[in-house]
Parts: C-alpha cells; structure tokens; sequence
C-alpha cells in the first residue's frame, strides 16, 4: 500500500487530541500530535508537536465550544505546513450492541451509535459531534471508527451477562468494558512475547483493570459504561445499587421530571464521585499527593480507597486467570505515580508480586519488579493512537 498519512482524533469532554502517522513500509511513524485543551473556558491551551517533540504551535486561545476547539485543529491541518489526511480513524467507547466491529464511518452509522449513547454519555456525543465535523472538514477523506469494545469481544457469556431481567438484556444491556486500545497496545508492545496470564492496571482520571489470557480480554473492571469497576478521578465505580435508589429518591423530593432527576443522578456518580467525591479536594491524583504531604486526611482516605480498589481487583482475576504472569501499569497514574504502584503492589505480595524500590522510583517505561519476584511488573505507556492507525491502515487495504 502506498504511504498516507493517518489523522487520529481521540476527543473528551474537554479537550481534543490528534496525531498525524506517515505509513508506508514498516512501523507507522508520528509526524505531529497536538491538542486543544480546555474547552468551555476562555483560557484554552492549543499546540502541536512535530514527530521529534518540537512545538510548532502553543497558544492559549478561548475555547467556549467544541465547535471553536474543532475549527482550530482543522484550520492548522488544512495549511501548507502540516500532510493532508488520507484517512481519519476515530476512538470510540462503545458503539452499543449493534456496532462492534471496526469499519468505516457512514452517516447511516453514526445514526446507530448515537442511538446508544448512553451506554458512554461522557464520551460518545462528543466523538459524534467531531465525527460529523470532520467529515464535514475534510469532504471526501475516508473515515473510520475505533472501539474501545472491541478488544473486549472475546470475554465469555459469564462475565458479559449482567443479572437483570431479559428484557432489558434485549436491550443490549451488558458489560461492555472500556479501554480497549490502551490494552490492545499493551498485548501489541509485549508481542512476540506475551504472557499467557496478564494483568493490566489502566490508571488514570478513568481507571480500569483487564484481565487477558493468551494475549485476548477475558475480563476487564468496567461494564455497560466507564461508570462501572474501580474507583476513578470523579466516578464513583462498582457501588451498591441500593445507594443510587437512595440518591435518586433524595433528588426527587425537588425534581419531579425523571429525566432531569436521571441526569442530576449521572452528574453524583460521573462527575462529583471517585477521588473527588472523598477527598472533596480534586479528582488529580498530583493535588492529592501534595494534600497527603500536608496531613489531609480525607485526600488520603481517597488514595486508600483507590489503591486498595486496585489491589482487589488484581486479586480477583489472578484467580480467575489461575496465576499470573506479568502485571503491567499503564494510563497517566500507572505510568507516574511512583506511591500507587508501591502501595498497589504491597498488597499483592502474597500473590508473588513483589517490587524493586530503586527500579519503581522511575516515571515512564520500566520493569519495576524485584530479580526474585515469580510475577514480572512492568510500566509500558499505552499507545492507544498507533493502534488506531494499524486498524485505518486495514480496512483501507480490505
């Protein structure tokens, strides 16, 4: 196939990410990345590197919209100084139980993935809206979408079916997971030599953990939604649903629309919850650190909950892989945070995980484990863009 070069967009509910890839012969190569952060504000950020790391833009535009946000990053790749996309590949969460596969972006598609939005409300309007908005900037460009969900196709029946009736099971109620790129790219950067039993520990502002035999998702943290599994920066995880029965009663004593009373509800659980919600401090774990530093004790309750969260997790599926072979951390805290890998991991020493001090005090790619240590832990950053760009790269060839 003749060398394109790929535009990946990867959008969140307030920022927009992209990358640019040459491919050709070979391992596609970056050429830029950027992003525009802070949408809704009047203090954006808005930049882009080239492929050695040099920003060739920074600026801190407003950004009131999306629409705003969108129209900066088109207008920088229409210009003489950056290659035009041959094709655009676009992260998805979830594209509900009709849409699993990865293809190309029709508008009869996008019709049919937002019909199931709320299997991903944080995450999906936004990936429709730039979808819309790229087609709409880059007439004739092929476009294709990336699911999260489909490196999770492969987990049994057991773990998928949730315990509800079967008329919303028809619905395409189920668990799902999240993340999958990030895990894709995980099993990717190991191979040739992938663990028959991994774990990996995702851990960033939205946190989840994967179990994978022989290199395919046979479990993971998360479910219908994101919402689901450990604790994040501001979602609440798995809770009792006894809870959110009493938090949906308490709001309807003032909100008489079930829709309303429904969204104030998603608003608790998605934006209010997590390490926000307990510390009442900020859902980054940086902020938290520092707090701990200083003796609050409630920004330490929420890194314990956290932490100890991740642990279980990490203890329930080495039972169900029957062993372990590697862990491997990954997302903005697994690859940083020095004090959450340490504390996960003490809790696992009767798992066989045990961890070097002098090779955890690193931030970036790294084997953390201990000589002795019967389980390898490693950090690897996920390459979740890269992913997206050797899917385009298939389904042009198809």
């Amino acid at each position: 196939m003749a060398s394109v070069p790929i535009l990946v967009l990867n959008s969140g509910s307030s920022s927009i990410k992209f990358s640019v890839y040459g491919t050709g012969d070979g391992e596609p190569q970056k050429l830029h990345e950027g992003a525009v952060d802070g949408i809704g504000t009047d203090q954006g950020e808005f930049w882009i590197k080239d492929g050695k790391g040099k920003k060739v833009i920074d600026e801190t535009p407003a950004l009131p919209t999306q629409a705003v946000a969108f129209k900066l990053v088109a207008d920088a790749l229409h210009s003489k100084d950056f290659p035009a996309p041959s094709a655009i590949g676009h992260r998805m969460v979830s594209g509900g139980p009709t849409v699993q596969t990865n293809q190309r972006i029709t508008p009869a598609l996008i019709e049919e993935m937002e019909r199931y939005k709320a299997f991903a409300p944080l995450h999906t309007p936004i990936a429709i809206y730039i979808m819309r908005e790229a087609i709409r900037q880059f007439p004739g460009i092929p476009n294709f979408v990336c699911l999260d969900t489909w490196f999770h196709r492969h987990m049994p029946e057991v773990v998928t079916q949730l315990p509800i009736p079967e008329e919303y099971a028809a619905m395409g109620v189920r668990r799902y997971g999240a993340h999958g790129l990030s895990y894709e790219s995980i099993v990717y950067q190991l191979a040739p030599k992938v663990p028959q039993k991994l774990i990996v520990a995702h851990l960033g502002n939205g946190a989840s953990i994967a179990a994978i035999r022989d290199g395919q998702g046979m479990d993971t943290s998360m479910g219908l939604t994101p919402l689901g599994g450990i604790i994040s920066g501001s979602r609440s995880g798995d809770i009792d649903p006894g809870v959110l029965l009493f938090i949906l009663r308490k709001i309807a004593e003032t909100v008489r629309n079930t829709t309303e009373a429904a969204d104030l509800l998603e608003a608790v659980v998605s934006k209010k919850a997590g390490l926000l919600g307990v510390s009442e401090l900020s859902s980054d774990m940086r902020d938290l650190r520092d707090a701990i530093a200083h003796g609050n004790a409630k920004a330490r309750l929420a890194v314990e909950m956290f932490t100890w969260t991740i642990a279980k997790w990490i203890g329930g599926y080495v039972a169900e892989l029957g062993g372990l072979d590697m862990l491997v951390f990954t997302g903005g805290i697994g690859e940083n945070d020095i004090a959450t890998r340490a504390e996960v991991c003490a809790g696992l020493i009767t798992l066989g995980i045990k961890l070097d001090k002098s090779r955890n005090d690193v931030q970036g790619a790294a084997q953390i484990s201990a000589d002795h240590s019967p389980v390898m832990v490693r950090v690897i950053p996920p390459a979740e863009d890269l992913m997206i760009v050797n899917h385009v790269v298939r389904l042009l060839a198809e």
